[in-house]
């Protein structure tokens, strides 16, 4: 997946919104031509999409190993940590070579999850952020399989590839802890954010700011099929 990448400045700029409140935009519209195929604005979005949600879920899995007392609990912190650090790796070679880019912090709403959770403890703590964790990669579930099926970019494709088996790989660990409120789940899954644009919007790194790197675990339990798309 070489050769020269051929950008326009709209690639280069960073997206002004996401997901559900970007309406005003054609998603579909051709911002680049690198030679890994037509790059598109919802290929982009998508690829600071994924680096902002493991800005989140990163410390959220370091909390789930500091403050679980439950080895099942322990294990979604572990998971999470090293699926989103292989993931951040990707996202990050992707962004270079497509010339994204790319936040170093989550949204103000993906940092809300972190704080209620820093302040909680005990049971409630367990069940708030499995329920969290399940909530947000339900909903990004439909994101990663419209961009798979439409992007005409391989890089993208490939990110999309590797994210799929990772949220699947998240969903499954923490259901398998017996501990999500589904209620819970399919109310945050489908009533639409009523939080301004801004708000769900990953801010732009600070000029000058030296990107912010996941760093994997010393042991990995990505497996290779997992990490093949980088």
């Amino acid at each position: 997946m070489g050769g020269a990448v051929v950008t326009t400045l709209a690639s280069l700029l960073y997206p002004a919104m996401l997901g559900v409140q970007k309406v005003n935009t054609a998603q579909d519209r051709v911002i680049a031509t690198p030679a890994t195929g037509a790059l598109t604005e919802a290929d982009r979005d998508f690829v600071v999409k994924v680096r902002a949600a493991g800005l989140w879920e990163y410390p959220v899995g370091q909390m789930a190993l500091e403050k679980s007392r439950t080895k099942a609990v322990k294990t979604v912190g572990e998971r999470l940590i090293d699926g989103v650090a292989s993931m951040d790796a990707a996202c990050r070679d992707a962004a270079v070579r497509l010339g994204i880019t790319l936040p170093n912090q989550s949204s103000p709403q993906q940092q809300s999850f972190v704080f209620r959770l820093n302040a909680e403890s005990g049971e409630r703590f367990d069940t708030d952020l499995v329920t969290v964790v399940r909530a947000a990669n339900g909903q990004i579930l439909s994101t990663i399989a419209s961009v798979r099926t439409t992007t005409k970019n391989s890089l993208i494709r490939a990110l999309a590839t590797q994210a799929n088996d990772t949220v699947l790989e998240h969903i499954t660990v923490v259901e398998k802890t017996g501990l999500v409120d589904f209620d819970q789940v399919l109310v945050q899954e489908t009533t639409p954010p009523e939080l301004p644009a801004q708000d769900l919007t990953p801010p732009p790194p600070v000029a000058g700011q030296p990107q912010v790197v996941l760093t994997p675990p010393a042991i990995s339990t990505v497996s290779p099929s997992q990490s093949a798309g980088r």
